[in-house]
């Protein structure tokens, strides 16, 4: 499992603008549906997209932009 998680759904318009920010910080995350699974669609479902750093159980809930993702990388460095 990669250290960063960002739940979501394929059609969710909110989950790709995570995503994309994500990927403009040239972070490292694994992506996980959570339509595949009943328990994270009972977690996440209203939440999402969650960005969830797997080590320290930390999630980021959206909305994030850059400064609060820059915040969160932080916190979950130290």
């Amino acid at each position: 499992m990669a250290d960063l998680v960002l739940y979501g759904t394929e059609s969710c318009h909110l989950c790709e603008e995570a995503e994309q920010l994500l990927v403009q910080f040239g972070l490292d995350f694994e992506k996980q549906d959570i339509i595949e699974d009943p328990q994270l669609q009972q977690r996440y479902g209203l939440r999402i997209p969650v960005l969830l750093h797997a080590a320290s159980a930390c999630e980021l809930n959206w909305p994030f932009d850059e400064d609060g993702l820059r915040e969160f990388l932080a916190q979950v460095s130290n």
